[in-house]
């Protein structure tokens, strides 16, 4: 099936909430009219409602059954100050929450805190680190995960093959080998929810210790951390990339592996060279690139591109609802 129908059925009529701060944005508005159509969320758009409603009435939008909320104009803004103030624990005062909070990816945030949303989907045009810190800052990471990090599903041409993760591409620049183990782990849980049954390889320039250097201890310290934070998942490494993914070089490079030759969730061990894969596998063998997907959040949060489509904003949501259920 379709990775989409599948993720779709899995959400339809479930009535999960998603809070849009960039609702101004025409391909971030289509999507959520054509998300609510579909019975697939119920979005809450922020922005004034005036200039939403131009623009849905521009393209012959209806959105009469859709939330707006305008920042500016909000009867419990008091209450949220307060809940903002004492979740930063005295980092911000009063008066600071009050002037953050006008912006629309912190009052988001701070929706889907009070548990007022599921989920946020925005980056159409704030910036990826304007939509993460306030995630960072308010949601936070989950009980025993120290760090977000960013997942992409990558899809065969024509859907035609296996579906696969590649991890970190987007937030940790150079992880230890605790962070790395953690990012092992929660991308392993990102493809169970892509019906993907995860064997994860911690890939290096090395296998099994046929190089020796500072970056192939750190991957194997990694794999020993993963395989203590998860005895039940299927994870090896330091693996190289066709080791990882050829059976036939995995028989010479990693006979006693049950990973090697079978990897599925791919975790490069810094990000120069995970953006580096992601895009190779994008450009040169037109797979597609479905991501970022912010990993280890409380709840979550998804960061679109400036570039994108409402195709993406749609399909994002998609995901990012699913995360809301999981």
């Amino acid at each position: 099936m379709d990775m989409f129908k599948s993720l779709s059925q899995k959400i339809e009529g479930k009535n999960v909430k998603i809070v849009y701060p960039e609702a101004t944005d025409p391909r971030v508005l289509g999507a959520a009219v054509r998300l609510h159509s579909d019975k697939l969320v119920e979005p809450i758009l922020l922005g004034n409602p005036a200039e939403v409603e131009a623009i849905a009435t521009e393209r012959n939008w209806n959105i009469g059954d859709l939330t707006i909320i305008d920042p500016n104009n909000y009867d419990e803004f008091d209450a949220m100050i307060a809940s903002f103030v004492e979740r930063r624990k005295g980092k911000n005062t009063e008066e600071q929450a009050r002037e953050m909070l006008r912006d629309n990816a912190y009052f988001g945030t701070m929706l889907v805190y009070m548990d007022l949303a599921d989920g946020l989907v925005c980056g159409a045009q704030y910036s990826t680190g304007d939509t993460v810190r306030p995630a960072l800052q308010i949601i936070k990471t989950r009980p025993g995960v120290k760090l977000t990090s960013g997942a992409f599903v990558m899809v065969p041409p024509n859907n035609d093959g296996e579906r696969l993760i590649f991890a970190d591409c987007a937030i940790n620049i150079n992880p230890d080998a605790q962070s790395l183990a953690e990012i092992a782990v929660e991308s392993a849980q990102t493809a169970k929810m892509f019906d993907i049954d995860p064997k994860v390889g911690l890939l290096s320039f090395s296998t099994k210790g046929s190089a020796a250097s500072p970056e192939v201890d750190k991957v194997a310290e990694a794999t020993r951390i993963a395989k203590e934070l998860a005895t039940d998942l299927a994870i090896d490494g330091e693996l190289q990339f066709d080791a990882a993914y050829v059976e036939s070089v995995a028989d010479k490079k990693a006979p006693e592996s049950e990973v090697a030759g079978k990897v599925n969730v791919f975790v490069f061990p810094e990000i120069q060279s995970g953006n580096i894969g992601y895009k190779m596998a994008q450009r040169l063998g037109n797979y597609q690139a479905v991501g970022p997907i912010l990993q280890g959040l409380n709840k979550p949060v998804s960061d679109l591109s400036r570039g994108c489509v409402e195709e993406d904003v749609y399909k994002v949501s998609i995901i990012t609802a699913n995360q809301a259920i999981m």
